[in-house]
């Protein structure tokens, strides 16, 4: 029997991953990439009897994939929170899938495992850019005001590095830094001993605030959008800025473009809080997709800009 973990890069399929391993020890083949790396289960090669754990990458983007490793007999636990469609009824395939606003795939396997290792989770919902679900998270656990906010600097840091256009964009190769986290059993283990994090940290900080410093390239009453240069640090940056914006002004949209090696945009969409906008909807319209909260656009050619934006701007009026 052969074992796969296949898993999102950012911070929430790392902390998803790593409770799951805390509780079941296993030696597994890591198939991950950067945070829009989401065609994953075509990478893995299962068959009869192996056994396979897919974390935050959306059903609907490996529907084929993931129907063609079923038939060959492969087990299949999946955890996810992104639009999946709907979720195929098979024996070899155990789904744990919530679409539901403030659920991240942290949560679900925090859910799962009830709450045995909730520190990741409050971790990864807090590299989400879900400041909210993780505070709530958190309050049973006895944290202080620094403590948390330890927690959350964490999280915005293992996020920060799964963006990029190929992992030649990161500071660390995502496996790599899985491999890093799964060393510690609790986050502040990892923070006081693990000196790459306070890199990270540094990193993220200074390409922030080279993103900070630029206009908009449209702003209105409600939404705003921010076009971000050709260059390895707004890679970096455009996911986690996107988070920012959300959180500083959470009763706006908000659009990031950054430019990629196929001569588009990727783009990071962020819904204003509480209204019927979806941004997993408009993404997907553009041929991308998401969760309500927050949606992206692997590519988007640059003819097309304004189209987004003019409809970015109608679908938040409704």
């Amino acid at each position: 029997m052969r074992c796969f973990d296949v898993f999102n890069g950012d911070a929430d399929g790392i902390c998803a991953l790593h409770q799951l391993r805390l509780a079941e020890p296993l030696e597994a083949e890591l198939v991950t990439g950067t945070k829009r790396d989401i065609d994953l289960l075509r990478r893995v090669e299962a068959g009869a009897g192996d056994r396979v754990t897919v974390l935050d990458v959306s059903l609907e983007r490996n529907r084929a994939a993931l129907l063609a490793l079923l038939e060959r007999g492969a087990r299949i636990r999946y955890f996810d929170h992104h639009a999946a469609g709907e979720v195929p009824s098979h024996p070899g395939l155990e789904a744990h899938i919530d679409e539901s606003a403030g659920v991240c795939t942290s949560i679900l396997v925090d859910r799962h495992l009830k709450g045995r290792f909730r520190r990741w989770a409050v971790v990864a919902a807090f590299g989400d850019g879900m400041r909210e679900a993780a505070t709530r998270l958190a309050a049973g656990l006895g944290l202080d005001t620094a403590q948390l906010a330890a927690l959350r600097e964490l999280g915005e840091n293992l996020n920060y590095n799964a963006y990029g256009d190929s992992e030649a964009d990161l500071l660390v190769p995502p496996a790599e830094l899985y491999r890093i986290v799964s060393r510690f059993a609790d986050p502040f283990g990892l923070l006081e001993r693990e000196p790459l994090l306070s890199r990270l940290g540094k990193e993220r900080r200074e390409d922030l605030s080279r993103a900070r410093a630029l206009a908009p390239h449209r702003a209105s009453a409600r939404a705003d959008a921010f076009i971000l240069p050709d260059a390895q640090w707004a890679r970096r940056a455009s996911g986690v800025f996107a988070n920012e914006l959300a959180a500083v002004a959470p009763t706006l949209a908000h659009a990031v473009l950054t430019p990629n090696f196929r001569g588009g945009y990727t783009v990071s969409i962020r819904a204003p809080r509480g209204g019927a906008f979806s941004a997993a909807e408009l993404c997907r319209s553009f041929g991308g997709g998401g969760r309500r909260e927050a949606g992206g656009i692997d590519h988007l050619e640059r003819s097309r800009v304004d189209a987004l934006l003019d409809s970015l701007e109608a679908q938040v009026s409704r």
